[in-house]
């Protein structure tokens, strides 16, 4: 978890300009896309004071390399009386990466309604994903996922899990409890940005259930293409939280995914969509 904190406390070079670790993520073929976002919006929120991020929009551009930093440059596109808006670019090899846009906004009260959470199991009594890898990866022999469930940060829980080297058929409706591995103490803002980079686990994965296909069984070439997220409340990115996930498009080798982030209390405290590459692999012969 320190680890975490450190990748999103990212190093302001200039007014505008910040530099973040590229490394520290769940694969060393490339950067974890949800960690480019969470510093993104790292960024975003050192440039403002006051307000609290709503939303952000994100589309993945390139492959982030895990050897080297991402430079991220914000535009201060605006300040107005009750909205900010800001706008980062992230930057490797002298070639964007990801684009992002976040939106803040003063504290105001107003109507409320809500979906309700849905009715599944607690936490408790489920096995972590990294148990559950884990003991495939062991079983397997496969090196790619044993690499994958060493010293997450994130702690999920998923409610139906698939094994991702021998999928089979399911709902595309994929719940999962997520937290950080050990309590923190942190600012608003960087529990936002936590909750940002955890947004990207599973979410790409909801598009895939149905087909029984996985990208760690071969089956499929995937890669998150954009990402957007919306904060209803304030988050505590140490208290399980119910990630509630379902994929209701796939077609032209893409997918389309929402999830939805409720407490433990029941409340919605953020929403998010994202599509995503899903293209069928071609085996030879």
């Amino acid at each position: 978890m320190t680890k975490l904190l450190r990748l999103l406390d990212i190093e302001q070079l200039e007014l505008n300009l910040f530099r973040g670790d590229g490394g520290g993520g769940d694969t060393v073929i490339r950067i974890f896309g949800g960690q480019v976002i969470a510093q993104a919006l790292a960024a975003a929120c050192r440039t403002v004071e006051g307000r609290t991020c709503h939303s952000l929009h994100a589309y993945f551009i390139r492959p982030g390399d895990p050897s080297i930093p991402v430079i991220y440059e914000v535009d201060r596109a605006r300040d107005g009386g009750s909205f900010t808006t800001r706008r980062v670019i992230a930057v490797q090899h002298g070639k964007q990466i990801l684009n992002l846009a976040a939106s803040f906004q003063v504290e105001e009260e107003g109507y409320h309604h809500q979906h309700d959470i849905p009715d599944v199991p607690g936490p408790e009594g489920l096995p972590s994903r990294s148990e559950f890898r884990g003991a495939l990866a062991e079983a397997s022999g496969n090196a790619r996922l044993a690499e994958m469930v060493k010293n997450f940060p994130i702690e999920i829980r998923e409610v139906d899990p698939v094994n991702p080297l021998a999928p089979v058929a399911s709902g595309d409706v994929n719940h999962a409890w997520i937290r950080v591995s050990r309590p923190i103490e942190a600012e608003p803002w960087m529990q936002q940005c936590i909750m940002a980079y955890a947004s990207d686990m599973n979410l790409l994965s909801s598009g895939s259930r149905p087909h029984a296909v996985s990208w760690l069984s071969g089956d499929i070439m995937s890669a998150s293409l954009d990402h957007a997220m919306w904060f209803h409340g304030p988050v505590k990115a140490d208290e399980w939280h119910l990630y509630t996930m379902d994929s209701p498009f796939a077609g032209g080798a893409r997918s389309f995914n929402r999830g939805r982030i409720y407490d433990r209390q029941g409340r919605l405290v953020a929403s998010v969509a994202q599509e995503g590459l899903m293209r069928p692999i071609k085996k030879k012969g």
